[in-house]
């Protein structure tokens, strides 16, 4: 099974930030949240389950 070295992450990671590196900021906070409104969903299950 192929196994990445080292050198071939960072050349993949090089790609993506010269492909990426304008929208990395956005991509990033949109991840965030989205991560945030999931979390909020998880709890507010969570809650009604508990009553």
């Amino acid at each position: 099974m192929f196994t990445p070295g080292i050198w071939q992450l960072v050349v993949v990671l090089l790609i993506v930030l010269v492909l990426f590196g304008s929208r990395l900021p956005m991509l990033a906070r949109s991840f965030g949240q989205s991560i945030n409104e999931f979390k909020k969903g998880v709890k507010e299950i969570d809650e009604k389950t508990e009553e």
